[in-house]
Order: C-alpha cells, then sequence, then structure tokens
C-alpha cells in the first residue's frame, strides 16, 4: 500500500530525555513512533493533534494499561511525521505497523485472500471458486469468509439454475452429457441440450439471486412457467415449479435478510478471560454468507472500541470495504469513513447503532465473537495443562515452551520429504512450518533423512538465523534417536531435550514409547495423559505436513517425463524415443545400442540418456 504523498519528517527524537519531546511538536495530524535503545519501533500511533497525544503519555502514567505502562519503560526515543489529516494519518499509521509489527501495537494476521464465486465471460458461462486477483471480464460475487461458503453456493446454484461448472477443456471436448446433467444439475450446454438464449437467461437469473434480488427472480420463474403451460411445455413448466420451491426454501433457511440488498460487514469484539475476539460477519446482496473469527495480539487489556478500530484500519487496507459496515463500539466514524471511501473509491459507510435485520446480525455477532472467544480461551487452558503435564513426567525444566518435531514421509525411497512442525506459545505456530526434499540421504534410508534434515535446520540456527527450541521431538525409534543425539553433539546444542516417539507395536494411538536420552527403557504413558496428547498432538501434525508434501513432491515428478531433465534432449528427440520404443517403459528396458539407432541420437547422448533412465 503506497504511503500517502504530503508527509514531513519532524526532527525530535531525544534519546536523552524522551519526555522533553512534546515540547518541540506542534498541533497538527500525524504519525509518532515509540522506539527503544536499540532503535527497534515499540509502537505507531496516528493523532489528530501530535504534540497533545504525545505529551499524554508522560502525563498520566498512573491511568496507562499495564501494557503501556511496560512500553513506556523501554522508550528511549520518539520520532513523528506529520500529515495533511487524521485520515491520512490512520493510513500511514497501518501502513507502518504493517512494515514493522510492533511488539504493542494491537495486530491482525489475515494474509490470505478471500474466495469469491465467479461468472465466466465465455459464451455458455461457468460457474466457478475463484481465490486471487480479479480479472475485469469475468463476473464475480463475494468475498465468501471461506471456501467452503463458496462451494455450498455453488452448489445451490447448480440445483436451482443448472449452471455448467466444468472446465472449458472438458466442456469442449464432451459429445453426450455428463453426469451432472443426468441428477439435475446442469442443464448441458456442451452438447445443445439448453439453447443459448435460454441458458443465457438461466445466468442472469442467478446473478439477479446472487445480487439479492430473489423477489424478482422467482417472479421471472413463475411468469416463465405459466408461459410453458400454456404453450402446453409440462415438463418445461414443472422444472420452473421446482425452481421456484427449491428458492421458497433456501429464503426459509435465510433466517435473517435485508429488504435493501446492500453489501455489508457486520464487525463485533468480545473479550473473555484475557483472550479478545472479533468476529466478522459477512452479508452480500442481503443475505448471510457466513462470519469468521480473528485473534488480536496485544489486546488483552484493550477497550472494544479500539480493537475494532484497529481490525478496521489494518483489514481494509488489504481486503476492500463494502458500502456498509455495521460495528459494535462507539469508534471514530468520521475518520475511518474518510480513510475507506478513499481507499474504495466510493462512499463507505459505518454505523455503530444499527436497527432492524442489521441490529439482529450485530448481535449475532456479538455473540459469535463471546463464543468464539470462550472456546479459545478453553483450548487454551487445556494446552498449558498439557504442557505443564509433559514438563512433570519427562521433568522438563517450567521454561520449556518451544517444541519442534520431525517426520520423513516416502513411497518407497521416492520423492523424500522431510517436516518440521512448531508447538509454541500454547499452540501450533503453522507459519513457522518448513518442509525439506530430502536430497543427500540414499532413497529409503530413513536415518540418513533425519540426519540431513536435523543438520540443514540446526545448523542455521546456531549460525543465528532462528530460535532454539526447548525440546525436540523425532518420529521413529532409537535410531532416529541416536542419529538426532549425533547431529546436536556435533553443533553443541547439548542444552536442548531430545525425544524419540515410537509408534509401539501395534502401532495404534496410545501406545507410543518415548525414547529419551540415558534412559534405559522406553516411558510409556497412559492413553488419557494430558502430556501424551500434547505429544500425539504435534507427532499428529508432522505426519500430516510431511504426507502433504511428499504427496506434491511424488505427483510433480510423476507428471513429468524423466527425459526433461536430460541435456540435448529436446521436444522431438523426445517424441522419437516415445514412438521407437512404445513408450517410457520400453524406452527403460532399451541397450546403449538400441537408444543409438533412434534418429538423432549419437553414441555419447544414448549413454547419457541410459546413464539418466538408470
Amino acid at each position: 500500500m503506497p504511503v500517502p504523498e504530503a508527509q514531513t519528517e519532524a526532527a525530535v527524537a531525544v534519546k536523552s530525555d524522551p519526555s522533553q519531546v512534546p515540547a518541540r511538536l506542534s498541533h497538527v495530524p500525524g504519525v509518532y513512533r515509540m522506539l527503544n535503545a536499540a532503535g527497534e519501533v515499540l509502537y505507531v500511533g496516528k493523532a489528530l493533534d501530535l504534540k497533545k497525544r504525545v505529551a499524554s503519555y508522560f502525563q498520566k502514567p498512573a491511568g496507562m494499561s499495564p501494557r503501556i505502562r511496560l512500553m513506556m519503560s523501554q522508550v528511549a526515543t520518539v520520532e513523528t511525521t506529520v500529515t495533511r489529516s487524521e485520515a491520512e494519518a490512520l493510513l500511514l499509521e497501518n501502513n507502518l505497523i504493517k512494515t514493522l509489527s510492533p511488539r504493542y501495537n494491537i495486530l491482525f494476521r489475515d494474509d490470505k485472500s478471500y474466495p469469491y464465486l465467479m461468472l465466466s465471460a465465455h459464451p455458455f458461462p461457468r460457474l466457478a471458486f475463484h481465490r486471487g486477483s480479479l480479472a475485469r471480464h469475468h463476473r464475480y460475487f463475494g468475498p465468501f469468509p471461506d471456501a467452503g461458503a463458496v462451494r455450498d453456493s455453488v452448489q445451490l446454484l447448480q440445483k436451482v439454475f443448472r449452471i455448467r461448472t466444468c472446465e472449458d477443456t472438458v466442456f469442449a471436448n464432451r459429445s453426450r452429457p455428463c453426469l451432472l446433467h443426468q441428477i439435475r444439475r446442469c442443464s448441458a450446454p456442451c452438447v445443445g441440450i439448453i439453447s443459448a438464449a435460454d441458458y443465457a437467461d438461466d445466468v442472469r437469473s442467478a446473478e439477479m439471486f446472487l445480487s439479492g434480488k430473489e423477489d424478482e427472480v422467482v417472479e421471472r420463474l413463475i411468469e416463465r412457467m405459466n408461459q410453458a403451460a400454456e404453450a402446453t411445455e409440462y415438463e418445461a413448466a414443472a422444472l420452473y415449479r421446482d425452481q421456484v420451491a427449491a428458492l421458497g426454501k433456501i429464503r426459509e433457511k435465510q433466517y435473517v435478510s435485508d429488504e435493501s440488498g446492500r453489501d455489508a460487514d457486520i464487525i463485533a469484539c468480545a473479550h473473555v478471560a484475557g483472550v479478545t475476539c472479533v468476529n466478522l460477519v459477512m452479508v452480500r446482496g442481503g443475505r448471510h454468507l457466513g462470519d469468521k473469527n480473528f485473534f488480536p495480539r496485544n489486546a488483552e487489556d484493550t477497550a472494544a472500541d479500539q480493537v475494532l478500530e484497529a481490525f478496521i484500519s489494518q483489514h481494509y487496507l488489504q481486503h476492500g470495504a463494502p458500502p456498509l459496515l455495521v460495528v459494535g463500539a462507539k469508534v471514530s466514524v468520521p475518520v475511518l469513513e474518510k480513510m475507506l471511501s478513499q481507499q474504495a473509491g466510493r462512499r463507505v459507510q459505518i454505523t455503530v447503532k444499527p436497527a432492524g435485520a442489521r441490529k439482529v446480525w450485530l448481535e449475532m455477532a456479538e455473540k459469535n465473537a463471546r463464543f468464539g472467544a470462550e472456546q479459545t480461551m478453553t483450548l487454551r487452558a487445556t494446552q498449558e495443562t498439557r504442557l505443564v503435564a509433559l514438563h512433570q513426567v519427562l521433568e522438563l525444566p517450567d521454561s520449556v515452551q518451544r517444541i519442534e518435531c520431525f517426520d520423513i514421509s516416502h513411497t518407497m525411497g521416492e520423492a523424500t520429504v522431510a517436516s518440521c512442525v512448531v508447538y509454541d506459545r500454547a499452540a501450533m505456530q503453522h507459519s513457522e512450518y518448513r518442509r525439506y526434499n530430502i536430497s543427500t540421504a540414499v532413497p529409503g534410508d530413513d536415518y540418513g533423512a533425519m540426519r540431513e534434515v536435523l543438520s540443514r535446520r540446526y545448523r542455521k540456527i546456531v549460525a543465528g538465523e532462528g530460535k532454539i527450541p526447548d525440546l525436540v521431538l523425532v518420529d521413529g525409534g532409537k535410531g532416529q534417536l541416536g542419529v538426532a543425539i549425533e547431529v546436536f553433539g556435533e553443533l553443541g546444542l547439548n542444552d536442548v531435550a531430545l525425544v524419540a516417539v515410537a509408534k509401539g507395536e501395534e502401532r495404534k494411538p496410545g501406545l507410543e514409547q518415548l525414547l529419551i536420552p540415558g534412559h534405559d527403557q522406553p516411558l510409556r504413558l497412559p492413553k488419557e495423559h494430558a502430556g501424551l496428547h500434547l505429544i500425539q498432538q504435534i507427532r499428529d501434525e508432522a505426519h500430516r505436513f510431511a504426507i502433504e508434501g511428499h504427496r506434491a513432491r511424488r505427483g510433480k515428478a510423476r507428471s513429468q517425463s524423466p527425459l526433461e531433465h536430460i541435456p540435448g534432449i529436446g521436444v522431438r528427440r523426445r517424441q522419437r524415443l516415445l514412438a521407437r520404443f512404445g513408450g517410457l517403459r520400453g524406452l527403460v528396458a532399451a541397450s546403449i545400442d538400441d537408444l543409438a539407432q533412434v534418429e538423432g541420437i549419437s553414441r555419447a547422448l544414448a549413454e547419457k540418456i541410459y546413464q539418466e533412465l538408470h
């Protein structure tokens, strides 16, 4: 996101006494940054009046939250940037927060793009799931809170309007209707069963439905049903009747709707025992599409209006704002409306006192936020209980928090992939997961693969490129544990606890054996032991992540011809070789002399091909 143009940097950094900074500031809008002695940005804030806002940090320390008091004890420098307006300051503030991730700002992480429902621009438009940039020539509806909501809508539109969902290559090469036509989910435009005009009419009805014009859609279908009945086309009339009935059932399920048909987002916040949850409800075309929970960092002791202001400004910098936002707290409406309207290129309205259906939506969002916070609090308590139980049974110090787990996945030695998953701060840290394609170990050598992945990962960490874990789990038995001990000894990581997780004799959950350095006998915990549940959770996640990477690597390898990687073998020579020997299997069975007889293949190239294939 570009930074606003009209800004001037104010030289007000006073390292000796930051409390003297306000005296040098003016009563102008802008952004301020709190830095520690090392130059790290601790906090970024915006203000309509920089002088008053920055001075407030040094005048009333008793009224500050514990988080801000802790921050102020570390502040060594204050820097400011002047802007033309408070809205511009808000935009700059959130650009800086996104770039710097200050440790004391409320931070929302939502880097994934939202999915859309797409109607393509083909003569017979295709209904499809879409995620990513939006092309101008297609029509998009959404965004939806998750992929499941899009797929539900696709199934709904297939059932009512029978729009095609097949890929263009499939559509262009059909000679007879597919199964979807037989089960009344597609009108089979690929083989001409429906005319272009009738198909376009169905697409138009689907567009109107997605835009919230359900009454008009029903009226159109009833009119077409009556016309078909008058023309004695009773099968067609029955089809329209079924469509009207299906839409009626959908409208019954849509227990909350907005007659205005406006696109809107409803945002509510809840605090439960130190857990903050923001619930975002998406309404498009007057229809409730679903909701999504967000759990910000550094928001434990922050008021709901501040959390929601942070969410609105950060979230909609990346994701476009709908025309209406319904918010469950008194936020800075004029400033936020101005910033969002500038970003969207149209008016964005924010209301904090909704009525009618919007009030019902807000109450629902508030319940969802409270429920999300309660669930997270319960899960966090469970995770903490498991971690304490693991500390006790393995005799680990209370400081052990970060756990890394490794697993190896391959098929008979093919496409070996190692996974590393990270558990920290009482949760799986998905952004820190890593996969390693094993290249130096002999195919099928699990010990060699484990040695390679541990060496590659912790050699970098020892060099200062990451965090040293408190505990490392390796999926396997004595062999894998021995390899881990050797690698850690070579790297000098003698303070890191090591445990191998063996599956046990029957390879069933609950029968795992824990192999610990220095213990003669493996440790077997009861099935109901909380510490074992944590180990199973982390081990299963490492296993899933490794299998997922292995399957992707194996699929990629099998979709490519081994001839593509041989220098000197282009498309024509590859075609001649495969044609001469009837495919890859015959090519592998061919001798060097046989290969050299193919047109364009020299003796030296035949030897190179043979070596590569064997």
